[in-house]
């Protein structure tokens, strides 16, 4: 399955979380890719949009290559394989975090402006992400949703490699994936437009969604 580009992904998604409707439902976008998908998906679900931010870790020498992430909450989650792999040694995992966890800080003010957090506590977050490829930041964002005392969390993405999708069962209480192909090299390859998404646009779709919400009765 291939999609035209974020918003096909996101509204082909929300086709399949329609059962959510029912729930106290916060959709969390992984910025910035992650979140024009999830801005669909919240507005077919007239649900509350928010980023859930986490960071990947990236080996020095080819930092496409993730091999862990960090979150909210001082949420951590490395893989092993690939840091014996790649010959990552403790001062390098170091340098690389104190680099994310700043640019997590950054992300957190730039893209909320003050405004406080979605109180997650007894309701249903749905965290979304444009795809996965290894799982770790996916499953470091719904380790975040579950510090926030989420009563259920819920994985939504187009698509994902057979190994991550299974890893991540176990990280969620519901996984919707769209796509699991045999063979995958990268995300983008499932997309025919799989272009940058800006600072800008995360900001203005919150934006949008928030206010899309604020309406007479609007909840948080």
């Amino acid at each position: 399955m291939r999609f035209r580009d974020r918003v096909d992904a996101g509204r082909r998604l929300a086709e399949r979380l329609g059962h959510l409707r029912a729930e106290d439902t916060v959709v969390l976008g992984l910025p910035r890719g992650g979140v024009p998908v999830a801005f669909e998906v919240a507005r077919a679900l007239a649900a509350p949009l928010d980023v859930i931010l986490v960071r990947k870790l990236g080996v020095p020498s080819h930092s496409e290559l993730g091999f862990g992430a960090i979150g909210e909450d001082g949420v951590r989650v490395v893989h092993d394989d690939i840091v014996r792999m790649s010959r990552v040694d403790e001062d390098d995992l170091a340098d690389v975090q104190r680099r994310e966890e700043a640019e997590l800080a950054r992300q957190a003010r730039r893209f909320r402006g003050g405004r406080e957090r979605i109180p997650l506590a007894g309701r249903t977050a749905v965290v979304v992400d444009d795809g996965v490829a290894t799982g770790a930041t996916a499953a470091a964002a719904c380790r975040v949703a579950r510090a926030q005392d989420a009563a259920r969390v819920v994985l939504a993405v187009p698509v994902a490699p057979p190994d991550a999708a299974e890893e991540l069962r176990a990280e969620v209480d519901e996984l919707v994936c769209l796509s699991v192909p045999s063979v995958f090299f990268a995300v983008g390859e499932w997309y025919q437009d799989f272009s940058q998404t800006t600072d800008e646009e995360v900001v203005d779709l919150l934006r949008r969604s928030s206010t899309a919400r604020s309406g007479p009765g609007a909840g948080p």
